[in-house]
């Protein structure tokens, strides 16, 4: 083991306090995606916590009603490709969900609140990776930081994608600080998301006396719901979930409106466009005569993160060195759930995502990450990042 490697552990292991200090903080300022006052609360959190550690960063605006993106520099004037950590500061919770002014808790070497897992771990290990590899000397490339505001709603009506793309372009490896699997395994590919809001349109009419004058919206919705669960192609990693239906009035009055909406994920371009023409094909084909439909089809701005051969070629160095310092190796995963590390593969860089603390339950009130894993996954990336020394190309 290098003298920079074992500083950069020894610092690790001495701040184990303050890291689980700046968690917490960051996990108590509550703050879901369209609480953008309140994510730019944790957002101004991280900047000071950049500040203090010699960090230029900035925060670009991404759209209206939208946290923007934080994004930080350590060593710009290094001559080195950067070292990039991506993540996202917002959360799926409301302010108030988990109850008290201040909801992080651990309990048998488990933490919870929202955003312990998804993603706040995630952001306190990439900040003291950083404080850990200072500490020891490491001055080979720069290192940035790059945390969306507006992350888990697929950046909808925003830039923030676009800002990804750019903002994690040129670098030589990028660790995605998202959610780790509770299995050790690392993502190396995402699927995307196409989001279709259905609105069925019928004629009402009494269902006693004037039955045949009625046009059934919900039977029509019935029959688009089943034409478009069928798109579901387990093998290609294609699914398609009918989420939620509501219609109909009055249970003596024949439905003139149902409203169906569907979540669907792909995991290749060529099920997408698979995807797309099918939708299209069935929403605007009516099966019961005289009903019509109006929809539309969102897709993420989380685009499709593919296991390139640079990020194969990552995966490996990453591999090698956490067996060389004594850490368990890690597995791969595809994962259905949309991320960022594909907005910066696009980009250019190699990414590997769920670099985070390990846990299981995001996006629920039982989300919990394991604490151990912060330290852990800390100590891992820092030696990945010291043996990088001399590396031009992963």
């Amino acid at each position: 083991m290098s003298d920079m490697i074992k500083k950069a552990f020894e610092y690790i292991d001495s701040n184990r306090d303050e890291m689980l200090k700046l968690w917490e903080e960051l996990v108590n300022l509550e703050g879901k995606v369209d609480e953008p006052e309140l994510v730019t609360l944790v957002s101004n959190r991280i900047a000071k916590e950049m500040d203090s550690m010699g960090v230029s960063n900035k925060v670009i605006a991404v759209g209206n009603d939208k946290a923007g993106t934080l994004v930080g520099i350590l060593g710009g004037e290094r001559k080195g490709k950067a070292v990039i950590f991506g993540g996202h500061m917002d959360t799926v919770f409301k302010k108030g969900e988990f109850g008290g002014e201040n909801p992080f808790k651990i309990e048998d070497g488990k933490a919870y609140g929202p955003g312990a897992l998804d993603m706040k771990g995630g952001i306190t290990i990439a900040l003291f990776v950083a404080k850990a590899l200072t500490y020891a000397g490491y001055d080979e490339r720069p290192i940035k930081f790059i945390f969306s505001g507006d992350e888990e709603n697929g950046h909808k009506g925003s830039i923030g994608g676009k800002v990804m793309i750019e903002e994690g372009a040129g670098g030589i490896c990028a660790f995605n600080m998202e959610t780790g699997p509770i299995n050790n395994n690392l993502c190396t590919s995402r699927s995307t998301s196409i989001r279709v809001t259905a609105n069925v349109k019928g004629v009402s009419a009494h269902a006693g006396n004037n039955f045949t004058a009625g046009r059934n919206a919900v039977v029509e919705a019935a029959h688009k719901l089943l034409a478009m669960e069928k798109l579901t192609n387990l093998d290609e990693g294609t699914t398609c979930n009918p989420a939620i239906i509501s219609g109909g009035t009055i249970v003596n009055s024949v439905p003139d409106t149902c409203t169906v909406q569907f979540d669907i994920r792909v995991k290749t371009h060529a099920e997408q466009d698979r995807v797309l023409a099918a939708i299209k094909e069935i929403l605007e084909k009516p099966v019961v005569e005289g009903t019509s439909v109006e929809y539309e089809v969102d897709q993420s701005n989380l685009v499709i993160y593919f296991n390139t051969d640079e990020v194969k070629r990552f995966f490996e160095f990453v591999n090698k060195s956490a067996k060389k310092h004594g850490f368990k190796e890690f597995g791969q995963t595809y994962l259905g759930g949309s991320s960022d590390a594909g907005n910066i593969v696009v980009g250019g860089t190699p990414a590997i995502c769920s670099f985070g603390v390990r846990g299981e339950w995001n996006h629920t009130p039982r989300e919990y990450a394991v604490v151990e894993s912060l330290f852990e996954r800390a100590k891992i990336i820092a030696a990945v990042v010291c043996e990088m020394e001399g590396v031009a190309e992963l």
